[in-house]
Parts: structure tokens; sequence; C-alpha cells
């Protein structure tokens, strides 16, 4: 798989732009400030419907104007396929695959998929929940396409039932009678919904482990070991994070995925079924709180991933470098998830390095350019062209005030 154009009107910087890429090496250049990682955000943003930088989509239209387009032409297996994406601020997107109009956006979700690396990722290590748990989601979203509507469905379900505790809580704090009747109908939805994601998270750790362990040591020249573990809200193991690795393909239908030793524990958050039935257990046990509190308490919303380095939690103990390491090593073990995947023909993901050489140490910089040099489409970001390794030597484009010409 690899981009072969793109083109751009009114996305951030840029009333429009027009780039033809090749497979191999292309190195965006040019001073910071100047629309490198504009560029790149477009393409992760056609893959994901996200930006790596902004959690919203107004910031992607440019100022002044109603509305942006981003659109690709992606090759995979050697047949074409167009994907447009209308982004309106504060109204729901529109999309066109071919050139003809889709019902619903999230169709053109696996038709690119992407791995982005950037400095933005060392909040991976380093920030909240919040940025771990969207990790894990994303990838979930590029290997089964399908999870996208899961996710969205739980999302919904969670802001109704929050919506629906906060106002049964100030009515029972009042003293007045607080109308519980619907919220098990709410119970139900959050759990079955969560219950799927949960559970598919689990199985996708299972499969990105080992992948990541193997990272880390080529990045890191093997000082340290990483582990990830999944921490779960449910009551029973929300002290307790889960580690070991369980059999089955992400979506949960069936496969013939290699089959890993699994922990009792882990085994069990891999099954939906179990899952749901320990949620709605949960929510139960935990009404009186979430009607004080207005909140639900409970599902993957509230989980963790853990970051696990020499047997310590990388936040707070990792140092810079080591931090950068693990971060690094997410996306690589992303990538070759990615690149193995059999539940697909679309050939490997496109890799995208934004400003990352120039974070790196010279020991780390020559480590990521052997790992990747292979790939079949990687796409660089430099404020000069020396912080390119010159294994990755390839196509430039020079961006300079969002101008983008093809030098070589």
């Amino acid at each position: 798989m690899y981009v072969s154009d793109l083109a751009l009107t009114d996305f951030r910087s840029y009333p429009h732009v027009v780039l033809a890429f090749e497979p191999g090496v292309t190195a965006l250049v040019g001073p910071n400030g100047q629309g490198k990682t504009n560029l790149v955000e477009s393409l992760g943003y056609l893959a994901t419907f996200s930006s790596h930088r902004v959690a919203g989509d107004a910031a992607l239209v440019r100022a002044g104007t109603p509305r942006a387009i981003v659109q690709a032409k992606v090759v995979r297996a050697g047949r074409p396929t167009t994907l447009e994406v209308e982004i309106v601020a504060g109204r729901a997107n529109r999309a066109r695959l071919n050139r003809a109009p889709v019902t619903r956006t999230r169709e053109l979700l696996g038709h690119l998929r992407t791995v982005l690396f950037a400095p933005e990722d060392l909040a991976l290590v380093k920030g909240d929940p919040d940025g771990r748990r969207r990790f894990v989601d994303e990838l979930l979203v590029l290997l089964s396409p399908r999870l996208a509507s899961v996710r969205t469905d739980y999302e919904r379900v969670i802001k109704q039932r929050n919506a629906l505790l906060k106002s049964a809580g100030a009515a029972r704090r009042g003293g007045r009678g607080a109308d519980l009747s619907t919220l098990d109908i709410w119970d139900a939805k959050a759990a079955a919904a969560g219950a799927e994601l949960l559970a598919a998270r689990v199985r996708l750790l299972a499969e990105l482990r080992p992948h990541v362990a193997t990272a880390y040591e080529q990045v890191s020249g093997g000082q340290g070991s990483a582990e990830l573990r999944y921490r779960t809200s449910l009551e029973a193991d929300a002290r307790r994070p889960v580690g070991g690795s369980v059999a089955g393909p992400v979506d949960g239908t069936a496969g013939s995925r290699d089959v890993l030793a699994a922990t009792a524990e882990e085994a069990e958050l891999a099954d939906a079924a179990l899952v749901e039935a320990r949620l709605l257990e949960s929510m139960a046990r935990l009404r009186g709180k979430e009607l004080d509190r207005g909140v639900s308490l409970v599902g993957p919303h509230r989980d963790d991933l853990d970051l696990v380095l020499g047997g310590l939690p990388a936040k707070g103990y990792a140092s810079h470098g080591e931090s950068w390491s693990f971060a690094l090593a997410l996306r690589l073990a992303s990538y070759e998830l990615l690149r193995h995947d059999d539940w697909t023909e679309d050939g490997e993901p496109v890799l995208i390095l934004d400003d990352v050489f120039a974070e790196l140490d010279a020991r780390r910089r020559a480590r990521l350019a052997e790992l990747v040099a292979s790939a079949q489409q990687v796409i660089i970001t430099a404020a000069v062209a020396t912080d390119v390794p010159v294994e990755l030597s390839g196509g430039r484009i020079d961006v300079m005030e969002s101008v983008a010409t093809r030098v070589r």
C-alpha cells in the first residue's frame, strides 16, 4: 500500500496543494512552521478520522473558510482507490469513495492505513490514560474498521448514561424521587458495547505485546525490557493490571491466529460475554456512587494501558531517552502488526515519521533508520535535509510557506 497523490483544499494552512508521491522514502523538508506537519496530518486523518495534534476537527479548516477537503489516491495490490473527505466545522463530515458519495464516512476506514510517529507520542508514556486508550482504539479500527461503530456507540451510550445519572442524582439529593426506570436499559447498552470494546482491546494487546518487546530491544540496543499490561476498571481487577497473551482475532470473529499461553484473568477479559456480565454486576454494585458523582465509574472509558520498563512503571521511572524509545516501540510494533495482518491483503501500512529524527540521539536515529528503510512507503518531515539519515535517502519535497515543491 502506498499513497500516490494528495490534494488539499483549505486544510490548515493550505488554500490548495497537489502532491505526487512514489513508493519508498519521501522527505518533506523545510523550516518549522511552514506546513510540513499539516501534510502528513491530512494523511493520518484520512486513515483514522482523527488528528494526532488536536481533539476536534474545527482547527483543521483553514481560518475564514467554511470547509476543508482532503483527497488522496491510494494504491493497494496495484489497484488505485480515491478517498475524499470534506471536513465541515460544527457539522457532520461528508466522504466520497472513488468519487461516489458514501452514506457514512467510516466506509472509508481501512482503505488507507498509516502508522504515524510524532513528538506528541511522548505523551503515550508520560501523559494521561486518555491518550493510551486512543492509541489502542485507533489501532483496533485500522485492523478491524467495523469496531469504529462499536467505539462510537459506546461513547454515545456513556454520554447518555452520564446525563441520566447526573439528573437522577440531583433529584435524589434534592429530596425528589429519582426515576431510574430507564437506567437499566442504558446499563445494558453500555455493558454490551463496552464488553465488545474491552475484549477487543485485550485481544489486541496479546497480539501487540511481543512486537513491542522486540521493537524496544531493537531501538534501545537491548537496554531493558518493555511490557504492556491492561488495567481494567472492573472492581475485581481495579488494582491488578492484566498481562499475558490470549488467542483470537481482534474483532472477535473466527480466525487462525497463533494461540499463545494465556492467563485465566486475561482470557476472561477477552471473552465479551463474560465481560458484559461483569460490567452489569459492577454497575449494579456501584450505582449509589455513580448517582452521587453523576458519572459512569466502570467500563473501557476508565481503563488504562500500563507501560512497564524493566519491571517498573515507565511513567515516572523512565528517562527521557527511555520514554522516547518506548513511544517509538509502540508505533513500530503497530506497524509490524499491521504489516503482518493476515485478515486482509492490503500490504504494508504507510509509515509516517513527523519531525522525529531531530528528537533522537545518534544511536537511536541510526537504529530507527535501519528498521524502517525497507518499508514500502516512508514519509518523513524534517527541518533540514541533514536531519534525514543517509540510509533513508530518496525523494524530497521542499515546503516553504505552505508551498510544496518537489526537488527530486
